[in-house]
Order: structure tokens, then C-alpha cells, then sequence
């Protein structure tokens, strides 16, 4: 029986916005792999400091982007700010089932019991929790502990969810009907209900 694993990336970054448009174009023109070297690696589309960092990010959004239906990159490449801002969003979760089961089993508690904020020590605590299910969990170092807590707050303050990354304040979101309309035709129903919070409780 194999055991369970989280597999997830978040370590990677956070919803990168700006890079996530262009891997969403090279997706939908259907780049090859020289292609993909070439824009990524020589071009430099992503402006990174280095080919290194250019081949890592791209590699993280694109796993997170192929695990959704075509209609969510043309939405993220073509749509305003915020439409490409729940599209990326969306992909996150698709490839993070340890961030849906925290916005499930955390944020989703927080919004329903009207507290004014989340607090850092939440993350740890629920890692601990989810090393009974997933025992490498316990053999992650507290850096990367660490590191993959504050993407996990940036994003959820990049989509409005929370004030800042210092105050933690819960805040409603709007989610664009676009959005709902393309989970649901995608039978993606766990995903939209994790964006789906507001101060009053889910909805």
C-alpha cells in the first residue's frame, strides 16, 4: 500500500501574476520544448536574474497551469488584474492539496467563526496536524516550514482574502462569475468552494 503524500509545491512561489500570463500564452500557441528554452532560457519572457531561476519558476507555473482546462489560460492571459489574479489562484490549489485542506480546515473556520484575522502559528500547527496523514511532513526542515507558511499568506493576500502579510485581517472577496462558471463546467466544485468565504460565513 503506498503512503500518502502531499506533493506540494509551494515552496516554489507564490501566484506570480505577471509570469503565469506568459507561460498561459506558450501553453495556448502550443510552444515545443525548443520553445520553451528559448523564450524562457535565452529570451528571458520571465525577467529573472538568471537562466536557473527563469527554467524553475517556469517549470513550477506551468505544472499548476496544465492541471486546468485551456479556458482558465485564456481567461488568466487575456482577462483584467483580477481575473488572472483567480485564475492563478484556482491553479495554485489545483496543485496544492495541502493549501485546500488549510483554507478548508483553517481559513474556512476562521471566516464561519467571524475572527477578525488568521495568526502565523495556525500554519504550523496545522503541518503537525497533517504529519499524522503524511509522515515526511515531520522531516521538513523549520525553514522550509517556514517558507511555504509565508507563500501560503501571500497568496491568500494577493487574492484579497487577507489585508496584509502583517496584520492577517480577513477580508471578503468577490469572486468573479467567470470564475464560478469555469469550475463548474470543469466539475472543479472542492476548488470553488474553498474561494468561496466571506465575514458572514461561506456561501
Amino acid at each position: 500500500m503506498n503512503q500518502f503524500n502531499y506533493n506540494s509545491d509551494l515552496i516554489g512561489g507564490s501566484l506570480m501574476i505577471r509570469e503565469s500570463r506568459i507561460i498561459a500564452d506558450l501553453l495556448i500557441s502550443g510552444a515545443n520544448p525548443d520553445e520553451w528554452n528559448r523564450y524562457v532560457m535565452v529570451d528571458n519572457l520571465l525577467q529573472k536574474r538568471s537562466a536557473a531561476s527563469a527554467k524553475r519558476i517556469a517549470q513550477a507555473i506551468r505544472k499548476r497551469l496544465e492541471l486546468l482546462h485551456p479556458e482558465f489560460w485564456h481567461a488568466l492571459r487575456d482577462g483584467d488584474e483580477e481575473l488572472a489574479t483567480q485564475v492563478a489562484f484556482c491553479a495554485a490549489l489545483q496543485r496544492n492539496l495541502l493549501f485546500v485542506e488549510f483554507i478548508e480546515r483553517v481559513v474556512r473556520d476562521a471566516y464561519s467563526s467571524q475572527a477578525e484575522s488568521l495568526e502565523l502559528y495556525q500554519w504550523g500547527e496545522f503541518l503537525d496536524d497533517c504529519a499524522h496523514r503524511d509522515q515526511s511532513i515531520a522531516n521538513w526542515t523549520d525553514s522550509s516550514r517556514k517558507k511555504m507558511g509565508q507563500v501560503v499568506f501571500r497568496m491568500l493576500v494577493e487574492m484579497g482574502y487577507l489585508d496584509s502579510s502583517r496584520s492577517l485581517q480577513l477580508q471578503n472577496v468577490s469572486i468573479r462569475p467567470e470564475i464560478k462558471t469555469l469550475l463548474d463546467d470543469h466539475y472543479k466544485y472542492r476548488l470553488k468552494d474553498c474561494m468561496t468565504m466571506s465575514l458572514a460565513g461561506a456561501y
